[in-house]
């Protein structure tokens, strides 16, 4: 066992910056979503990102980190570190930044995967439901898989490897959210009539600002300022570049045209497929391992309207996928000469990508039962989803009482609907000359 090593001052800097910038990252993921949604539910969809930052950082606080990262055994961690108890100022063994940073640094990992999720489920899932998914799938899933790749647990131990996370953070979203839109259903006008993104520009600005976080994200993974984290930052600006370059090659291919809405989706299909393998590939692969990550990901987009899933903002496609195309890929492509690490079959080390195929067939598994379990049993408790009549109101009205444009329309269809005390709260006040 390592010996706890001096904090590093240059290490637990950078990671402080690293750490903030992966705490953008939730909003900036409200933004990108709120631009997919018709306009009535743009407050809403926002707010199931922030509510993600309140109930996930406190449950990760009290019992998800210790759950991740005490020893335990195979499957799962125990509650040494149960609301934070031992984790102060002294460094992790072998570690150079306090153990409070790095807590705070893999908490902010925690909240986005399950902000990731509520993509599914946008446009009809109550509020308090999903607060109370939140509460349950932040102790009960993900720090099961955190665990098995970083916190000592089974395949850690038989070598997989997943940089920044492949597992918990993008196959573990992926595959949920494909458990969560079967359980919440669909949508009522889905398949009847076209239901469009109401803002691109929110797309782009919110896609923009996860890619900037996105270096913390990576970069962060390799706690310090050696040359992991200088491979995982740098891969981080090759891969998304390299998976926009085929998409915009695909949507000219398709339809002479090069979408807004496409270059968002592709940057996050980028760096969702790099991040299992940012510390792990030569640039060069970097590079390929993004152009290859674009295309199924692009198709399968395509081909899930056809469907009767609405699985809405397609978080299966871009997480759950590109994050399994990256972790596979590293059973490839992985260099020792690069990470230190290991090779992958292409340099002569099969038993490298049967580690990694052993993360993409249990992890999805775990992840799509115990998100179907959680959601079916919360339904027991209560509504999953809002009624056919406010679902039409929209989810800002309804579940906010605010709208996110001041149009008055949701209000005015709430007064005429559901009673004359609110109709008389939102009567105009008259102006006295």
């Amino acid at each position: 066992m390592l010996a706890a090593a001096q904090v590093n001052a240059g290490d637990t800097a950078w990671m402080l910056v690293a750490t903030a910038l992966v705490l953008l990252m939730t909003p900036a993921l409200g933004l990108f979503y709120a631009g997919f949604v018709r306009s009535k539910n743009t407050l809403n969809t926002f707010m199931m990102s922030v509510a993600a930052l309140a109930v996930v950082t406190v449950s990760f606080a009290a019992v998800g980190y210790s759950l991740a990262f005490s020893d335990g055994n195979g499957f799962i961690g125990g509650l040494d570190h149960a609301f934070l108890r031992d984790v102060g100022f002294t460094p992790r063994e072998g570690m150079t930044i306090p153990h409070l940073l790095f807590f705070a640094y893999q908490a902010t990992f925690c909240i986005i995967t399950a902000a990731l999720i509520s993509g599914a489920v946008v446009e009809r899932m109550r509020f308090p439901a999903f607060l109370l998914f939140l509460l349950v799938w932040s102790v009960a899933v993900y720090p099961v898989l955190a665990h098995w790749v970083w916190g000592g647990g089974w395949l850690q131990e038989r070598g997989t490897l997943d940089f920044a996370g492949g597992v918990p953070v993008e196959m573990a979203s992926g595959f949920s959210a494909l458990a969560a839109a079967l359980v919440v259903r669909a949508r009522k006008d889905y398949g009847r009539q076209a239901l469009l993104p109401h803002n691109a520009v929110f797309i782009l600005l919110g896609a923009g600002l996860l890619w900037f976080g996105w270096f913390g994200f990576n970069g962060g993974s390799g706690f310090g300022v050696g040359n992991a984290s200088i491979l995982a930052f740098t891969n981080t600006l090759l891969a998304p570049a390299a998976t926009l370059v085929v998409w915009f090659t695909l949507d000219q291919l398709r339809d002479r045209k090069v979408t807004a809405v496409g270059a968002a989706t592709a940057i996050v299909v980028g760096c969702v497929a790099i991040t299992p393998a940012a510390g792990f590939l030569s640039p060069g692969f970097a590079m390929l391992l993004g152009a290859v990550a674009a295309v199924p990901s692009y198709f399968i987009i395509l081909w899930r309207p056809r469907t009767r899933l609405d699985e809405t903002l397609d978080v299966l496609a871009a997480h759950g996928t590109a994050g399994l195309v990256g972790i596979l890929f590293i059973g490839f492509f992985a260099q020792a000469s690069w990470n230190g690490v290991s090779d992958g079959l292409v340099f002569g080390n099969a038993g490298q990508l049967a580690d990694q195929a052993l993360a993409v067939l249990a992890t999805p598994a775990y992840a799509f039962f115990g998100t179907f379990a959680i959601l079916k049993g919360i339904g027991l408790l209560m509504p999953l989803r809002t009624s056919e009549h406010e679902e039409s109101l929209g989810l800002d009205v309804v579940e906010h009482g605010e709208e996110a444009y001041a149009t008055g329309e949701g209000a005015i269809l709430l007064t005429q609907e559901d009673g004359a005390r609110a109709a008389e709260v939102l009567q105009p006040v008259p102006v006295v000359p």
